[in-house]
């Protein structure tokens, strides 16, 4: 049988592993909201990625659009120049460079085609890829409402067992509740049972006059402490 302070101090320490328990669980929240933001940004940069190379295909099929222009503008004045020049020479020399610059077009128009199926193939990968990470940033945006909800419940939570461990504190002498104090600020559970004389916080054996202490049946004993780490102890029958 537990003396009467040894039954308080284990209804407190019940009441204060709670309280540390939610006190933990709360601190993890915003580290938790912080990884999922991590996921959402990188979700949204794979994004940006993605529209990099379907811009890019578009910026050099328009550049090859400038200098197909460019390249055809010159084809129409060599032809215009060699319609107007009577030298044999000098219509052969244009007619050279004709034929040079229609090869020069056909393989832009060639390239522009290349480029124009890319870009058509690239949409469907970004098209694909977007409808994926857009459904992924929705359920991390999910887990953040989650998360904000779990935040909500574990205050609430907190402030009724703060409540409760405030109300398991009036009952404690001074004197224990002070030594329940100093060990918790090292050691929690701070009060633990004896199994085969040994201390069941740091499971090394204590001493017989500590063991005989925590045995003692009378109801106002001193309180037995752990030899090794401090922790009050109580025989477990």
């Amino acid at each position: 049988m537990l003396s009467p302070v040894l039954e308080k101090i284990l209804i407190l320490q019940d009441r204060d592993g709670r309280r540390i328990g939610l006190e933990t669980q709360l601190q993890a929240v915003p580290k938790d909201v912080v990884l999922v933001e991590n996921k959402i940004a990188a979700e949204k940069t794979a994004i940006e990625e993605a529209k990099m190379e379907l811009r890019q295909l578009e910026t050099d099929k328009k550049l090859l659009e400038t200098e197909i222009g460019s390249t055809e503008d010159k084809l129409g004045k060599y032809r215009t120049q060699q319609s107007a020049v009577k030298k044999n020479d000098e219509y052969q020399a244009l007619g050279h460079q004709i034929e040079t610059t229609e090869a020069e077009v056909s393989k832009m128009e060639e390239k522009e085609l290349e480029i124009m199926y890319a870009i058509d193939e690239s949409k469907k990968r970004f098209q694909a890829a977007e409808k994926v990470l857009q459904e992924n940033i929705a359920g991390h945006e999910g887990k953040i409402v989650a998360l904000g909800e779990r935040k909500t419940n574990l205050e609430s939570e907190l402030a009724t067992v703060q409540a409760e461990v405030a109300a398991a504190r009036e009952p404690v002498e001074d004197r224990p509740l002070a030594l329940y104090d100093r060990i918790a600020k090292l050691y929690m559970p701070v009060c633990v049972p004896l199994k085969g004389g040994k201390c069941g916080g740091c499971h090394l054996k204590v001493s017989s006059e500590v063991e005989s202490t925590s045995r003692s049946k009378s109801l106002d004993n001193e309180l037995a402490t752990c030899d090794q780490c401090s922790r009050l102890v109580y025989w477990e029958s």
